[in-house]
């Protein structure tokens, strides 16, 4: 594949300080862990090895996520989990969003997310200046988009600004034996039918925090207290987000072949080429 040379965990353990995990598709999927998962995690927590989960996932806050490993046997404690959705937070804090009124799609979690950014969570019939898309379920699909998209048309027939924002940049995410939506393709619905609208305004589009941007890098390098970001080393399935963003961020990446991205039958670009390419998380693979 492109001649990217392989790696196994037990070498990743050993070159770099600190492990960043993506979870669904390299860890976990929605009804389990993958092969290899439980017994690496259960691994580093013995040896005190420094990893975290970058999550794009902002349908669950760290410690409900900790809690749903745990069902799946993975022991991974809330302080390790930077999920998307804390994002908002440092995001709200940055433009002067906090007390604005905010409707949220997405789960209980999603909106208590947007709650501890400092923002007051409305209904989709109220009154509202922000938008977080922040998971595709936890509310009635048709009934609230079309609300919120009829209330955000009418702000805007008005000149009254808007503020888009979507924690999670995913378009699709491994769903047992297949593939679910992810909730930017929620946020592609509504920029579709904004450029349909208002086709002079390519402004009108949402603020996306996630891999692969910045800002959970930043966080991760933060929280692990290393001196530089080449101590850290990004393990994906998603070339578009985990090994673009580590690209973007300058960490070296691997690419599993367990989730998105169907290595072998594609040419890699030299932009999205990973460091290392792995088999799975078994030691020795």
């Amino acid at each position: 594949m492109n001649n990217i040379p392989d790696i196994n965990i037990d070498q990743l353990i050993e070159r770099y300080s600190v492990l960043l995990f993506d979870s669904y598709g390299v860890l976990a999927g929605s009804t389990g862990t993958f092969p290899g998962a439980v017994e690496l995690i259960n691994h580093l927590n013995r040896i005190q090895k420094p990893y975290f989960i970058l999550t794009n996932d902002a349908s669950a806050l760290p410690g409900t996520r900790s809690d749903k490993y745990a069902a799946f046997g993975l022991t991974v404690s809330p302080d390790k989990i930077i999920t998307s959705g804390s994002l908002l937070k440092g995001y709200f804090r940055v433009k002067g969003l906090q007390g604005s009124r905010c409707v949220v799609l997405g789960t209980e979690d999603s909106a208590r997310y947007a709650e501890e950014a400092g923002a007051v969570v409305v209904g989709p019939q109220d009154e509202f200046d922000t938008v977080v898309i922040g998971d595709q379920s936890g509310f009635p699909f048709v009934e609230t988009v079309d609300a919120v998209m009829t209330a955000l048309f009418r702000r805007l027939d008005r000149h009254e600004h808007t503020n888009l924002v979507m924690p999670n940049p995913d378009l699709i995410y491994p769903e047992g034996d297949g593939f679910g939506m992810a909730s930017a393709s929620v946020g592609l619905i509504f920029e579709a039918a904004l450029n349909l609208r208002y086709p002079d305004r390519p402004d009108l589009c949402f603020t996306r925090l996630g891999k692969p941007h910045s800002a959970i890098f930043e966080e991760a390098h933060r929280r692990a207290g290393t001196p530089s970001i080449r101590d850290l080393v990004m393990i994906g399935d998603q070339l578009e987000t985990d090994i673009r963003g580590a690209i973007d961020f300058g960490i070296d990446s691997v690419l599993v072949d367990t989730g998105i991205t169907n290595a072998d039958a594609r040419n890699i670009p030299d932009g999205l080429r990973p460091t290392y390419r792995m088999h799975s998380l078994a030691p020795g693979t």
